[in-house]
């Protein structure tokens, strides 16, 4: 029911209505608007639809003085307060209610269709709104006590923000572990250590003309080969593996000079 002190609205006013007495109710089918005295209307007026809180008022009023013939309180749409007729869309049974309480049914009608599709409209987008409002209302009662995440006063929070440790970054490590050695300038890699200069013979010359030939070797000469052969390996450290043919061919020919015999 509506209190007192709340606002109410204007739904809808329609200038013209026509009020019909309807016989009572045969049977539970539908109401016909055809069994109505439709050329002979019992009262024609004002219908105005106001809104108070939940609850529509259908009140039919004098065209003139305004003063009120009847109305028609509306909690539900549909319902049994506002009901239309099977044969027609002008049509619709109202319950009107006095101040006491007791209620009558009358039947009203528009003369055009737009009129009564107001009146429809009306009374549907009311209720429509009743029904989510009272949707909204469950919601918020269900949803239970809402938590306080605020700080209360004197309240902190510490926070601990860890030091990131540095992560050393591993270096590229060869075989067993051990780290590469850098290349050698130009792209050449050092040759291999060289082979003993001189063959050890383990048996002793026979003939007198061979070791004549060993005690006159001159050492000088044996010394300053060997001497020879240390530079051009320190010079030619970081050169080719290979040597020329040209460099091999006298010492093959001072080897034959001298009488040695090569293994």
């Amino acid at each position: 029911m509506a209190t007192e002190g709340e606002y109410e609205s204007v739904l809808c006013v329609k200038p013209d209505v026509n009020v019909y007495r309807i016989p009572p109710r045969a049977s539970n089918r539908g109401i016909r608007a055809a069994d109505w005295k439709l050329d002979s209307p019992d009262w024609t007026g004002r219908m105005r639809v106001t809104a108070k809180g939940k609850i529509v008022y259908i009140k039919l009023e004098d065209k003139v003085s305004g003063e009120l013939f009847a109305q028609a309180p509306v909690e539900e749409y549909p319902g049994i307060a506002v009901e239309t007729v099977s044969d027609s869309s002008r049509y619709f049974v109202l319950r009107i209610q006095d101040g006491s309480g007791r209620s009558a049914f009358i039947g009203i009608g528009f003369g055009d269709r737009g009129d009564s599709f107001d009146f429809n409209v009306a009374l549907q987008d009311h209720f429509k709104w009743v029904k989510q409002d009272s949707e909204m209302s469950k919601q918020d009662l269900g949803s239970g006590p809402k938590l306080d995440l605020g700080f209360k006063e004197g309240q902190t929070i510490t926070l601990n923000i860890g030091q990131t440790k540095k992560r050393d970054k591993s270096r590229p490590q060869g075989s067993g572990g051990f780290g590469l050695l850098p290349p050698p300038p130009s792209g050449k890699l050092a040759p291999p250590p060289s082979a003993p200069a001189a063959n050890h013979d383990t048996q002793a010359p026979t003939g007198g003309s061979e070791s004549s030939c060993l005690l006159d070797l001159d050492t000088s000469t044996s010394s300053s080969s060997v001497q020879q052969n240390q530079s051009n390996s320190s010079a030619d450290l970081w050169g080719d593996f290979s040597t020329p043919e040209s460099s091999e061919e006298p010492a093959k020919q001072e080897s034959s000079s001298t009488g040695w015999v090569q293994f």
